[in-house]
């Protein structure tokens, strides 16, 4: 497959790639339009003394002033502008004004970038993106063939497809990611990324599944829900299992599904790893609380109808050892989101009825969430027992209730 060809303005030049150290050097930006709100953000985060000279700008360039990030003269370009500069960046749709600053660029031996003529540049902004430690820059006179090559570039080094990740330092220790609800693109980038570099995964049941066929063959999957004593004594299992694997040199993931944080038991691995002194990193994850419902078409806040959601663990019964105050639940107007509930939901809406919730209120009950097996049913508090039963629902299910089940309803 042959590339495409330059871009004509810049066929020929060939540039010499460097990567500038910017931290407290001054930049100055000429123009505060959706250029300069694009690239603003990587010279923020350079650390540079960054000016931006223009009469106006987009809400989000104002925003970035606004917080201290850069200085905003508001105000046109004037000759000396650059005085003290290390770097300029052009970007206006005014030819004279670009012209003007360039020549004065040259004049001052400043680098400076074009965003309307490359040829007439003396830098150029390279289609960069990030994975850990590492900056991927391209360079190819056409910026959307350059974003092309950098997205291919950075997805392959963030899902470990990129023979070269193998040769990066891996550091002993532990991860604990949230893979989200269940669709296996809903992980987040930094959490499939460190899933790459692992050496040990211990998986939860709830887990994407896909992921793990993805992993290298060298990678130990440790699936969880086998690891043996028993429930009582699973956690402790997990934990131990964890740190002796970091102990031993290796880069171990903790993989649950959703978010470690929501009902997920990450508090207690995170302290077991930093007890046993071993460095740890946590990486949220999406809730299922919250996808779940907006996959089904729930939206568990609308303007108008709720100014709050609850999000309830449904493992422990209303008249077993629940710390639910299940009374306070009931009069409140807000959505309710039960997670782990399935086998306790008749029992908790009963209970909530009982507490002053009134019968007809709508329940969504949706199984296997994001994933090619969803379906939902639909329900009142009255009925959802009976109804959880007629149509067999089986975990991982979440269930919503409140007026906005049937918000989006046609």
């Amino acid at each position: 497959m042959n590339a495409p060809a330059p871009h004509p303005s810049t066929e020929g030049l060939t540039p010499y790639p460097v990567g500038l150290l910017l931290t407290g050097r001054r930049v100055v930006v000429i123009g505060g339009g959706q250029v300069a709100q694009r690239r603003l953000p990587a010279l923020i985060a350079s650390g540079a003394d960054i000016h931006l000279i223009s009469p106006s700008t987009t809400p989000a360039v104002h925003a970035m002033a606004d917080a201290g990030e850069i200085t905003w003269h508001e105000r046109r370009y004037t000759d000396g502008d650059l005085a003290d500069t290390w770097y300029a960046l052009v970007a206006t749709d005014d030819p004279g004004v670009n012209t003007a600053v360039s020549a004065e660029a040259e004049r001052l031996r400043v680098f400076c970038a074009r965003s309307d003529d490359a040829s007439a540049a003396t830098a150029w902004t390279p289609a960069s993106g990030r994975d850990g430690g590492a900056t991927v820059a391209v360079l190819t006179g056409d910026p959307r063939h350059s974003a092309g090559l950098r997205n291919a570039i950075v997805d392959g080094l963030r899902d470990g497809s990129l023979a070269a990740r193998q040769y990066r330092e891996r550091t002993p220790g532990v991860a604990l990611v949230g893979g989200g609800p269940g669709d296996p693109d809903l992980i987040t980038v930094r959490g499939r990324r460190l899933l790459a570099d692992a050496d040990v995964v211990v998986a939860d049941r709830l887990a994407p599944r896909e992921l793990l066929a993805e992993l290298p063959p060298h990678v130990e999957v440790i699936d969880a829900s086998k690891i043996p004593y028993g429930r009582y004594m699973a956690q402790e299992a997990i934990n131990r299992t964890l740190i002796d694997h970091a102990k031993a040199g290796k880069f171990v993931v903790r993989l649950k599904g959703g978010d470690p944080y929501v009902f997920g038991r990450g508090g207690e691995e995170l302290l077991a790893c930093v007890e046993a002194g071993l460095p740890v990193t946590v990486v949220p994850g999406i809730s299922s609380s919250i996808s779940v419902p907006a996959a089904a078409g729930i939206p568990v806040t609308h303007r108008g109808m709720t100014h709050e959601f609850t999000v309830i663990s449904g493992h422990v019964g209303p008249d077993e050892r629940s710390l639910t105050n299940w009374d306070a639940a009931a009069r409140m107007t807000g959505t309710l989101v039960l997670l782990m509930a399935v086998d306790k939901i008749g029992a908790i809406a009963a209970k909530l009825v009982e507490c002053g919730r009134p019968a007809d209120t709508p329940v969504a009950v949706v199984q296997e969430g994001t994933t090619a097996s969803q379906r939902r049913v639909d329900a009142t508090l009255a009925t959802v027992g009976a109804t959880v039963a007629a149509e067999q629902i089986k975990p991982p299910a979440v269930i919503v209730i409140g007026d906005v089940v049937n918000v989006l309803a046609h």
